[in-house]
């Protein structure tokens, strides 16, 4: 599986409540999710997104309360993958059973907002397209692939 497109920088500790505000949790329908993603700390987040570009964090992506919330929100965005330096746990297993990839990278701090990324996911690799640099993170194992390519983990089980 390969991805593409330009990224959306955030830092250290983006906990669930900045990802997606706990005032509007009294939703399920996922654009609206998506219509306040980030707004707190990104108010034009909405309006620059498009689908299939990359958002990329520090350490302790997800952090907070363990509401599935916050990855429909991203996912509902048109974000096509975050990469982190460490996620929290539970966004972790929450982002794999609504179906966004994420990504653990090391390296993640030599990702600046605008960069252009190309991610390899069974390869493992991040090719930063506008650095011409190349990071390397886990390839996701077969079962996850599968979860993620059947959008998610009762999708998956059907």
């Amino acid at each position: 599986m390969i991805s593409k497109g330009f990224v959306h920088k955030y830092g250290d500790n983006i906990d669930t409540d900045v990802i997606i505000p706990a005032r509007y949790l009294n939703t399920a329908n996922h654009q609206e999710l998506a219509a306040h993603c980030m707004e707190d700390i990104d108010k034009s987040f909405v309006q620059r997104v498009q689908a299939g570009d990359i958002m990329v964090g520090g350490f302790n992506f997800g952090c907070g309360s363990s509401r599935e919330h916050a990855p429909i929100a991203i996912k509902a965005s048109g974000i096509a993958c975050v990469i982190a330096k460490s996620f929290a746990r539970i966004f972790y297993r929450n982002s794999i059973n609504v179906g966004l990839p994420i990504l653990e990278c090391a390296e993640a701090d030599k990702i600046a907002a605008g960069d252009e990324l190309e991610i390899n996911f069974d390869a493992g690799e991040i090719h930063n397209l506008t650095k011409n640099e190349t990071y390397s993170t886990e390839p996701f194992p077969e079962f996850i692939q599968n979860i993620i390519a059947k959008g998610g983990l009762l999708n998956s089980i059907k």
